[in-house]
């Protein structure tokens, strides 16, 4: 049993001390049952990853069938490319869903970051590496910012968050507007750093986006960070019950603002990707993207209510993301189609999520 687990039992309401103690009813023999019975198929089957990695499976067939394109090394390329960022991101939200939060800046702040890499390059004349350091800076304060907000406050997270969004897409289009005149910072490949630059952010391994390799690199950190060490327990314990983790010893406020400037790095390192590929940053990057991060998060099993979730099916999350994006014209479905879809297939995953954790509650009780 996990320290969620045990804080979510410890926190029931306890009955009266004098109360007559019931008789085994058949219930609780087939609750034991099940508990007897539960295999590995069984917990495979009830495990968050399941029903992203059946579903990916689905959907890449089906698209593969009406389009045999979409599975050659081109097409598989074309889906994972925009698939990468939205998992790198995925990872970082999935981990503070879990956490119990959410974090509506974080689209706004890929391009934030950009921004503040390109304007710091560009306008004091510095090497690419010290934009991106003052850009990363910049992050780790925005994701303490709402950290320490959302803790010293008590407030949700979505309102504080919201009220960053807006003050960065503010930002971004006021201070790059009146340095530069212009709504996109070009040019940045002419500064010193850039090559170096461009070979760990905006290089291709093997017909990829160097971006691939940053997504898998970032997906297992975050299964050994959630599943292999205490920091791990900690936040499931904080999304699952703050109070009572709070009550054995569990850091609730450094988990909190650590978690919101791990989404903040996250964010920096998706901007440093776009603007080294692409050599320049606009305001409009990353605006909306937020929902798509959090929609990958619970496609992969992360409950809205915190506790409990995958950072493995996070990843598939965005991978099934980028499958349909790519998948619909190849196939020829309207593209305005897509919103369409996603918000059938978030649908569909939260029910499935409940349905998994009524039974994993039933085999548990």
């Amino acid at each position: 049993m996990t320290m969620a687990q045990n804080l979510n039992a410890h926190s029931t309401p306890l009955s009266g001390v004098d109360a007559p103690q019931p008789a085994p009813s058949k219930a609780s023999h087939d609750a034991d049952d099940r508990q007897l019975t539960v295999g590995r198929f069984r917990r495979i089957f009830m495990s968050p990853e399941f029903g992203s990695a059946f579903a990916a499976v689905v959907v890449f067939a089906g698209f593969a069938i009406i389009s045999p394109a979409f599975a050659s090394q081109a097409g598989i390329g074309n889906f994972l490319d925009p698939a990468a960022t939205l998992g790198i991101m995925a990872v970082a939200v999935a981990l503070l869903m879990i956490g119990g939060e959410f974090d509506l800046s974080t689209g706004v702040m890929t391009g934030s970051t950009a921004l503040v890499t390109a304007l710091v390059t560009t306008q004091l004349n510095t090497n690419i590496w010290f934009g991106m350091a003052a850009s990363l800076v910049f992050a780790l304060a925005i994701g303490f910012f709402n950290g320490f907000l959302v803790q010293k406050t008590k407030l949700p997270s979505f309102i504080i968050t919201l009220g960053t969004m807006f003050m960065l897409w503010g930002l971004n289009y006021a201070v790059t507007t009146n340095l530069t005149k212009q709504v996109t910072v070009s040019g940045i490949s002419e500064y010193n750093g850039f090559d170096s630059a461009k070979a760990l952010f905006g290089s291709s391994v093997g017909g990829f986006q160097v971006s691939l390799i940053w997504w898998i690199a970032l997906t297992i950190v975050g299964i050994v960070l959630l599943n292999r060490t205490k920091i791990g327990n900690w936040i499931a314990a904080v999304g699952g019950n703050a109070t009572g983790a709070l009550a054995v010893g569990v850091p609730v406020a450094k988990v909190r603002i650590g978690l919101f400037m791990g989404t903040a790095a996250a964010a920096w390192l998706v901007g440093q990707l776009t603007v080294v590929r692409y050599s320049s940053a606009t305001v409009t990057t990353g605006i909306g993207a937020e929902f798509n991060f959090i929609i990958a998060a619970v496609i992969g099993g992360c409950l809205l209510t915190g506790g409990a979730g995958s950072i493995l099916g996070a990843s598939i999350g965005a991978l099934i993301f980028g499958m349909v994006q790519q998948g619909m014209p190849l196939a020829g479905f309207p593209s305005e189609l897509f919103k369409f879809f996603l918000g059938a297939i978030l649908l569909v995953a939260v029910f499935i999520n409940l349905y998994l954790k009524k039974k994993s509650q039933a085999v548990g009780s």
